[in-house]
């Protein structure tokens, strides 16, 4: 069995993006594709985790868990997607140490014991420090920056040296990554790979994202260009899609807040170019693929 591991990352639409895929799960479930309720397995798989700490999983444990998240009218089952952006850790602990998600992966190693027989993908999104650090702090009941970072440094943070861990600590796991800020144009593309299926497979929801920056002019006059362009591939939609968003964005619901005490605009420029630079690099590790628009 294929098993599909959605890490998060926190506050990159980790709930939308398994809500879209719960939207295809009936369509999906013909194909032998699983895509299990999240109350079956979040709180399971973490408990696990936690009760296991440093030691190897019991032989039962693979049976254990499939037998608690998959129903008995599942049918045959060939891939199965499991959503869980707490995985690594819950938002205040996030930065625990000093280390960007220090326990990331200890926990997926484990979980690739578990499911040693199967092969395990893993799926992550990524953010811009710049704002995925006042959107976690929202998520916590900590006051200020300085209690999540514990001591580090906004701009010593690497995504390149998260992702490098985990290849590292899973040899042979392939690892795809996104930026939730492309996400509004890669969407229905994120959901097939999720998925595993072809370019073509009709996806619902696919421009769901889209539809949430957008006017409501704009999305109307966009599904009917779409539907007179029935020939277009996946390329010239989303060249479509560039041009009606150009035109159309609600650009009060683009903007995100940059605005933490002690930071200027100098830190969140300098924090959006490294993480710029960052995806240079990720693209150059070894067994990751990076979807872009």
């Amino acid at each position: 069995m294929q098993v599909v591991l959605h890490a998060g990352l926190h506050e990159t639409d980790s709930d939308r993006l398994f809500k879209t895929l719960l939207r295809n799960r009936e369509a999906l479930r013909a194909d032998g594709i699983a895509i299990p309720g999240p109350g079956k397995y979040r709180q399971l798989i973490s408990e696990m985790l936690n009760a296991l700490g440093d030691a190897p999983p019991a032989p039962a444990s693979r049976e254990v868990l499939l037998d608690s998240i998959l129903d008995e009218d599942t049918g045959h089952v060939d891939r199965m997607i499991l959503s869980h952006e707490n995985l690594f850790s819950v938002p205040k602990i996030a930065f625990q140490g000093g280390v960007v998600y220090r326990k990331a992966e200890h926990r997926l190693r484990t979980l690739r014991d578990i499911f040693a027989r199967d092969s395990v993908e893993i799926f992550i999104g990524l953010r811009n420090p710049a704002t995925f650090l006042p959107a976690l702090l929202k998520a916590t009941p900590l006051s200020d920056i300085s209690q999540l970072l514990h001591g580090l440094d906004p701009m010593h943070i690497r995504w390149s040296n998260l992702i490098a861990r985990i290849t590292a600590a899973v040899p042979g796991v392939p690892v795809t990554v996104w930026c939730d800020e492309d996400s509004p144009l890669i969407w229905g593309e994120l959901i097939r790979e999720f998925a595993g299926v072809e370019a073509t497979y009709p996806i619902v929801g696919a421009y769901s994202r889209m539809a949430d920056i957008t006017s409501q002019e704009g999305m109307t006059r966009f599904r009917a260009y779409l539907a007179e362009k029935p020939e277009f591939n996946e390329a010239q939609i989303r060249r479509v899609m560039v041009a009606f968003l150009d035109k159309f964005a609600d650009l009060s619901k683009v903007e995100h807040e940059f605005d933490l005490p002690g930071w200027d605009a100098h830190l969140v420029q300098d924090l959006t170019e490294q993480y710029e630079e960052d995806l240079f690099d990720i693209r150059r590790i070894p067994g990751v693929t990076l979807i872009a628009p």
